[in-house]
């Protein structure tokens, strides 16, 4: 449906902006494009839908764009820019039928066939009640509608938009995500630039990254979206995991600010899981501990994390209960460090060993901390065992932290 092949253009200072891109997208796809700031992304769009011109060559349903007039262009390609301003007072409506001007003469009224274009735009971007608003009276997220239908109006095959969440907030940033993904499902070819990868990971399907005018990389999010393609195109320092309720994939970033270092090189070990030590496992590491953790099952978010990150662990094969061969070298692992800390984690029959192996810690003369963020009650799935075995640690000498904060004072003491 549109393809571009070895695409090359810049803004007439001699300065090439896009180097030889090429790219084809087909019916029914949702493809995101990110990258940073100078990229090309913008440029990207312009040149896709002709409005700056461009070496190479670009083809939208197997035609070539350079024989194509704008009008024709426009029944088959929409774009939804930036940002819109008007310096006039129009409304909603008459923002939204401007749509239909590549389908009007130049002294032809309007149909009742652009009439019922427009009632479908409308309908599917739930702006009628706005229809005789000013445009200048709207909120952001209610201008992004408009601007999208107006679009719709054209009748295109490909949609195209150009950052089109940047400066809205975030109920208004899912609201248009959520629009443009029912369009894409009722047919539209969508191409979005985005900035926010999260976003990006739960709605594309298919990411490209573009890094100095070329594509770094282009494939199914899953395949595009990891730690070394974001290190590479953005130069900063993430964690890409999935995000538990939803299973899509997850960026978090690391910060590079240098934490305070009260912690003297303390040998820390976490029996952690499900996501509850990503943070903390990475702070722990800031602030020049030596840290390990487990039993974690491989696919575990804190297993991804700490392999990531460097971090010495002990696994289970996924979703399997802990072995007496894994609760043996987590004891090994345990009594070469100085601190045990317990984060709220579920406690279930399959990972019930490992509050076994912080009651051996206490034994061993660790000092141990229980991270109680969630009361164990709420996550206890072993049938009360785990209420109680968490009420004997404490009388055993465990200490409860509210926060990591408190975790790192008593560290640091």
């Amino acid at each position: 449906m549109l393809e571009l092949r070895n695409v090359r253009c810049g803004y007439g200072n001699g300065e090439e902006i896009l180097k030889s891109i090429s790219l084809s997208v087909d019916k029914g796809e949702f493809v995101g494009i990110v990258g940073p700031n100078g990229c090309g992304k913008s440029t990207l769009v312009k040149a896709a839908s002709g409005v700056l011109k461009s070496e190479g060559e670009i083809f939208i349903e197997d035609v070539n764009l350079k024989v194509l007039s704008t009008i024709q262009v426009a029944k088959k390609l929409a774009v939804v820019p930036q940002g819109f301003h008007t310096e006039f007072s129009f409304t909603v409506y008459e923002i939204i039928s401007m749509g239909r001007t590549p389908y009007l003469g130049r002294f032809r009224a309007e149909t009742s066939e652009d009439f019922f274009a427009i009632e479908r735009a409308m309908k599917a971007t739930d702006t009628f009640y706005l229809a005789n608003r000013k445009i200048n009276e709207l909120s952001g997220g209610e201008k992004q509608r408009v601007i999208i239908a107006q679009a719709i109006a054209q009748e295109p095959k490909i949609l195209i938009l150009d950052e089109p969440t940047s400066h809205l907030d975030i109920n208004y940033q899912l609201e248009i995500m959520e629009l443009v993904k029912k369009l894409n499902i009722e047919g539209l070819i969508v191409i979005v630039v985005i900035h926010d990868l999260n976003l990006a990971a739960v709605y594309c399907e298919r990411l490209v990254i573009l890094k100095d005018g070329m594509i770094l990389d282009d494939g199914p999010i899953d395949e595009v979206l990891t730690t070394e393609n974001i290190s590479k195109a953005f130069g900063v320092d993430v964690l890409v995991h999935r995000n538990p309720l939803t299973g899509k994939r997850y960026v978090t970033s690391i910060p590079r600010t240098s934490m305070s270092n009260n912690t003297n090189g303390a040998k820390v070990h976490l029996v952690c899981g499900s996501g509850t030590g990503v943070q903390i496992m990475h702070d722990l590491k800031e602030r020049g501990c030596r840290v390990s953790a487990g039993v974690l099952n491989i696919l575990d978010t804190d297993e991804d994390v700490a392999k990531k990150i460097g971090v010495e662990v002990v696994v289970e094969a996924p979703f399997s209960s802990i072995s007496d061969e894994a609760f043996k070298s987590n004891l090994e692992m345990i009594n070469q460090v100085d601190f045990v800390i317990l984060t709220s984690i579920p406690i279930g029959e399959g990972n019930f060993k490992n509050l076994l192996a912080v009651e051996r810690a206490i034994k061993m003369g660790k000092k141990v901390i229980i991270l109680e963020e969630m009361p164990i009650v709420e996550r206890d799935y072993a049938g009360g065992k785990a209420l109680k075995l968490i009420e004997r640690l404490y009388q055993q000498g465990a200490i409860r932290a509210k926060s990591s904060k408190d975790i790192f004072k008593m560290i640091g003491e």
